[in-house]
């Protein structure tokens, strides 16, 4: 079964069971969804899926740093639960072991041809990895990694 097929069996799931904060954060999701449907004008592959989710998890956790920052426990506690509820739908994270050795990998070979510092190191990385993993994550690992060599 395909993630977007996934996502509306657990839709109807939180209605049945009237789990109104799950099936209120789904809803949200699904319109994220339809939105690109039209955009693309073809169904969504679980890649594409996989990407919209990943952006409404980015969107929640830039809001949940205001939240806290504001002093707005009861709104950052609602967008730690949509977080988790998002997360369900998104592929394991690397470890960072996993990842900081791939980063190394991709910036030593830059490092033979053309090492374009900080920037070119995170558009490369990112390539790699094909988004599976969050660019906060890779950022911090390239600068640590670049940094003494620049």
């Amino acid at each position: 079964m395909s993630l977007f097929k996934d996502i509306q069996a657990d839709l109807v799931v939180a209605m049945k069971a009237k789990d109104t904060q799950t099936l209120s954060i789904l809803r949200m999701l699904m319109a994220s969804l339809k939105n690109q449907v039209i955009e693309f004008k073809r169904e969504l592959e679980d890649a594409d899926v996989i990407s919209v989710v990943r952006s409404d998890v980015k969107k929640m956790n830039d809001a949940l740093g205001e939240f806290v920052k504001g002093e707005r426990e009861d709104l950052a506690a609602a967008a730690r639960v949509e977080i988790e509820v998002l997360k369900k739908y998104l592929p394991p994270e690397m470890s960072d072991e996993d990842l900081e050795a791939a980063v190394q990998k991709v910036v030593d070979e830059m490092e033979d041809g053309d090492a374009g510092g900080m920037g070119k190191a995170m558009g490369a990385v990112m390539k790699e990895l094909k988004g599976n993993v969050d660019g906060n994550r890779v950022r911090e690992i390239v600068a640590r990694l670049i940094a003494p060599k620049e």
